[in-house]
């Protein structure tokens, strides 16, 4: 699963959440839903981080070679 799609899901979960008329079931069955996605997505930011992390380390090495 993407990141797109995780947060869409997540973000539907928590309206669903936010709204308060469901029972108790549905709504922890939802909670442990959205837990799962939100690990889904930080995992997608962490990997981004990463490789803006690698490709600013790259651009400062250009940039001190060209000086």
């Amino acid at each position: 699963m993407n990141y797109e799609e995780a947060s869409k899901e997540l973000e539907q979960i928590v309206n669903k959440l936010e709204n308060g008329n469901l029972p108790m079931s549905e709504a922890l069955a939802l909670f442990e839903r959205g837990e799962e996605l939100a690990k889904i997505c930080f995992k997608h930011l962490d990997t981004a981080k990463g490789k803006l992390t690698i490709v600013k380390e790259e651009l400062g090495k250009l940039v001190e070679t060209d000086e």
